[in-house]
């Protein structure tokens, strides 16, 4: 009997100080943290997440940092102690979650890093979209419509870690034409919190700056090109300035449509969400994901899943629609 209540203890104590050494493997406990579910996407992110993952038999409970680093910090934290295996974040500042990863770790809690990188954190898993093939898309989309002229760059969020392998994958496109003389990079900014009405406040002085005489704005998501878009409608250069983007949302591909946005890139948030889903209870059951991938985020070689984007013009919209990401009434088309 002493033998047995000894156990018993122990098997306490581990329960405790050990996190998800007792992790329930058939329904396991996931922690989604979200940098703001005020903007389309990541909404779209979580629903498509939560269903896949119960699913599976896993129980998910999602917090909003609504843009705020601190506020994530301390949902993380609340997360943690709510006996979470597994933290799925999708970071708002990739740069400052290396103490609250810490404690997960601690814990015992496995930690996916989730379409956005954290950086020096010992995270166990990344997933995202080939962002460096993203931004090739971008350039290469308005380059197709306007092969010569004055480029400017807009910029993701600073603290968007993704933003900077954006820029990288536009640069290795137009970096050639530049030193060719084709095209001339006449200004170049990041877009604080990927906001619409930053970018197009930095557009409109932009054109002023330039005279009006802008050829190609690479937006570095679909946010940034609405406000690029307000910003040319007002001098009336919608349609006539070629303007990138990426995720697709509803008012981008109805932009598409109408011609006041050149491309957007597309990334079926399905796939995404329910491969991470399928992923983070594949860590909690000690189980391999089938990885295709590393990235260095100063801290450690993560293991990385990368999905394959598509991009997507007038010509080829209809995907949308084939793949279920929105109905033929909700884009206004026939």
């Amino acid at each position: 009997m002493k033998k047995l209540l000894s156990a018993a203890a122990i098997a306490v104590m581990m329960a405790c100080a050990g996190g998800n050494a007792m992790a329930d493997a058939k329904n396991p406990k996931i922690g989604f943290s979200i940098d703001d579910l005020r903007l389309e996407r990541w909404a779209r992110d979580r629903d498509y997440f939560v269903a896949a993952a119960e699913q599976q038999g896993a129980k998910v409970f999602v917090q909003s940092a609504d843009a705020s680093e601190q506020r994530q910090i301390a949902q993380i934290e609340n997360l943690i102690s709510r006996g979470v295996d597994v933290l799925v974040i999708v970071p708002f500042n990739a740069t400052v979650l290396n103490n609250a990863i810490r404690e997960a770790k601690k814990a015992k809690i496995k930690v996916v890093s989730y379409d956005r990188l954290i950086l020096n954190a010992d995270i166990d898993a990344y997933i995202s979209f080939d962002n460096k093939m993203v931004g090739e898309m971008q350039a290469q989309g308005v380059v197709a419509v306007k092969p010569k002229g004055n480029f400017y760059l807009l910029g993701g969020a600073p603290t968007d870690n993704n933003a900077k392998m954006l820029r990288e994958g536009q640069l290795k496109v137009l970096q050639p034409l530049v030193d060719k003389g084709d095209i001339k990079i006449v200004g170049k900014q990041w877009v604080k919190d990927w906001s619409p009405s930053e970018a197009m406040s930095i557009i409109e002085n932009a054109l002023t700056a330039n005279g009006n005489k802008i050829d190609a704005v690479v937006a570095s998501n679909d946010a940034t090109a609405g406000g690029a878009i307000q910003a040319l409608a007002a001098q009336k250069l919608d349609g006539k300035v070629a303007v990138s983007g990426q995720d697709s949302d509803l008012a981008a591909v109805k932009r598409v449509l109408a011609g006041s946005q050149t491309m957007t890139v597309y990334k079926p948030l399905k796939l995404i969400a329910s491969e991470a889903a399928r992923l983070s209870i594949q860590l909690v059951r000690g189980e391999k994901p089938a990885y295709n991938s590393q990235y260095q985020n100063g801290f450690k070689q993560v293991d990385t899943l990368l999905l394959k984007p598509t991009a997507l013009t007038k010509a080829n919209i209809d995907l949308v629609v084939t793949d279920g990401f929105y109905t033929k009434a909700q884009l206004g088309i026939k």
